[in-house]
C-alpha cells in the first residue's frame, strides 16, 4: 500500500471539504481557517488515488499554533485512518490536534495519539422556539453598512431608550450556520435579557437563511444556561491534546 500526503493548494482540496461539511452537518467552527487563509493543506493519496485530506493552522501564519484540525478520508478508505494519520503528522510535524468531539474521526484520532486532553469550549446548536418575554424591553436592530464584514450586527435590547444588551450574528464559518454572540450590561444580568436577545438572534438568522448556533468557554456556567434557557442544546466541546 502506497500512501502518499502531499502539500497542495485550498482548491485541489475543496471537493473533498464539500463532502466533509456535508458528513458533518453541525457548525464547523475552524471553517474560518480557510477563509482567513490561516490554514496548510495536505492530500491523501493511497495508490494513486485521492482518498482524503488534513488541514493544519499555525504553521508559517500563527506562530502560536500548530495543530491539526481537520482529517478527512473517504467512507471505502476510512479503515486507513490509522497508516494515514502518522504520515499526515510526519509531513506537517504538528504539535497539537485541535477537534470538535462531534467531528468523530479527528476525536478517535486525538484519542489515539494526543496526550494531555482538554476541553476548551462548549457547543451548541438549535433545539427548538422559546416564546420568551421581559416586560418593558424592545428588540432593535443597528445593522453594519459595511459589506465586507462577517459580523452582522449590532442587535440591541433596550429599556426606555436605554441600551441593556446588544448581540450579532459571526457570518464566517460553513454555510448555512450563523454563530450567536451577545454580552448584557453589567448590573442588569440574571433577569432574563440573554436569553431573551438570544432568542430574537436566532429568529434574525433564520430570516437570512442561516442556522444559529452557539458557543461559550467550557468555565462559563453563566453563558451555558442563557443558551440553553433560549432553546439552544450541547452539540460537543472543543477538545486540545498535544501530540508527544
Amino acid at each position: 500500500m502506497d500512501i502518499k500526503v502531499i502539500p497542495v493548494a485550498l482548491a485541489d482540496i475543496q471537493p473533498l471539504r464539500s463532502l466533509f461539511l456535508h458528513e458533518s452537518n453541525f457548525q464547523f467552527i475552524y471553517d474560518k481557517c480557510h477563509l482567513y487563509d490561516w490554514a496548510d493543506t495536505y492530500l491523501f493519496m493511497i495508490n494513486g488515488q485521492k482518498v482524503g485530506y488534513g488541514a493544519v493552522w499555525g504553521q508559517s501564519r500563527r506562530e502560536d499554533r500548530d495543530a491539526i484540525f481537520e482529517f478527512y478520508i473517504l467512507p471505502p478508505f476510512r479503515a486507513k485512518a490509522n497508516y494515514i494519520f502518522p504520515e499526515l503528522r510526519a509531513a506537517c510535524g504538528a504539535t497539537f490536534i485541535e477537534c470538535q468531539s462531534n467531528d468523530a474521526l479527528l476525536t478517535a484520532m486525538l484519542y489515539e495519539y494526543a496526550q494531555n486532553i482538554n476541553a476548551e469550549a462548549i457547543l451548541f446548536d438549535e433545539h427548538y422556539t422559546t416564546h420568551l418575554q421581559v416586560p418593558g424591553v424592545v428588540f432593535g436592530k443597528k445593522r453594519l453598512e459595511d459589506p465586507n464584514r462577517y459580523n452582522v450586527g449590532n442587535y440591541t435590547l433596550e429599556i426606555d431608550g436605554e441600551e441593556v444588551a446588544e448581540g450579532g450574528l459571526m457570518l464566517n464559518y460553513n454555510l448555512p450556520y450563523a454563530d450567536i454572540y451577545m454580552s448584557v450590561k453589567e448590573g442588569l444580568r440574571q433577569k432574563g435579557l440573554g436569553s431573551l436577545i438570544v432568542q430574537e438572534l436566532k429568529k434574525e438568522a433564520y430570516l437570512q437563511g442561516r442556522v444559529p448556533a452557539a458557543r461559550c468557554n467550557i468555565k462559563n456556567q453563566a453563558s451555558k444556561a442563557t443558551l440553553l434557557k433560549a432553546g439552544l442544546k450541547c452539540c460537543g466541546f472543543v477538545l486540545k491534546g498535544s501530540l508527544p
